[in-house]
């Protein structure tokens, strides 16, 4: 599907060619080393961000029409495919054993990242018409995956975002969710006031009607805390699901239709 935005058109679709997939990873190494400073293997090829569970995932990607670059990209493990990986990634950061006795499918995201040039709603509303499509057609009843806070302020936002939204946007009941990591102490016990600065992903994810977890994993490696994140494609917010349904009148991809299934 195609999206425009202030000076730039978008449109959405999985990475069908070794190019496309090695500029997700690209993309996920200028955001998350880069940026965020996470830690790699230094052995890993210069410039990206991979690692074994990518093999096992399909990459939805935005590209910018006019330059041809991937602007944004998240990675889809199914629960099919997780069988044959050896399980979710969130499992290496979370008790997973609640999932087990829901009913109906289940797909996993992450590695969820934006250009610095691209982060509005138009990117991230672009990135989840692909997303939205995906469950919609494969008939995914829920989505679920992390969403990462930066620890450079030593975990003090975090802590923040979850002493604040994570009761209003709890698990439902008997989804029980615990961390295998907890963050490290704060150096000062005090959390700030006001306005919470909230990651525009996170934010998204919880506008959409997604729940969140009430602890958060420390992701060392990534310098980040993760939030376990649930989606109930069923719960989704009325009055953004118009932005996931195809109109007659917008031009299709048959790449990015036809490769759908999975």
């Amino acid at each position: 599907m195609d999206g425009i935005d202030a000076g730039h058109r978008l449109q959405v679709g999985l990475a069908v060619t070794p190019d496309e997939i090695r500029a997700t990873f690209a993309l996920r190494h200028r955001v998350f080393v880069e940026e965020l400073g996470a830690k790699i293997p230094p052995h890993a090829p210069k410039g990206i961000e991979s690692d074994d569970l990518d093999a096992y995932c399909h990459h939805l990607v935005v590209h910018d029409l006019d330059t041809g670059d991937v602007v944004a990209c998240t990675r889809i493990l199914t629960d099919t495919q997780a069988k044959v990986a050896g399980g979710f990634y969130s499992a290496n950061e979370f008790d997973l054993s609640a999932i087990e006795h829901i009913h109906g499918r289940v797909m996993e995201i992450g590695r969820t990242c934006v250009h610095p040039d691209y982060r509005n709603g138009a990117t991230i509303g672009t990135l989840w018409t692909g997303l939205a499509q995906f469950m919609e057609i494969n008939r995914f009843a829920y989505l679920m995956g992390c969403a990462s806070i930066s620890m450079n302020d030593g975990g003090l936002l975090a802590r923040q975002i979850l002493s604040q939204m994570s009761h209003k946007f709890a698990l439902p009941t008997g989804l029980e969710i615990t961390t295998k990591r907890g963050l490290p102490p704060l150096a000062s016990n005090r959390l700030a006031q006001g306005d919470l600065k909230i990651p525009p992903l996170l934010k998204a994810y919880l506008r959409l009607g997604a729940c969140m977890g009430s602890e958060a994993y420390w992701d060392e490696d990534f310098n980040t805390a993760d939030v376990f994140i649930w989606l109930d494609r069923a719960k989704l917010q009325q009055r953004y699901l118009r932005h996931f349904v195809q109109r007659k009148d917008t031009p299709r991809s048959d790449r990015y239709l036809g490769r759908f299934a999975a």
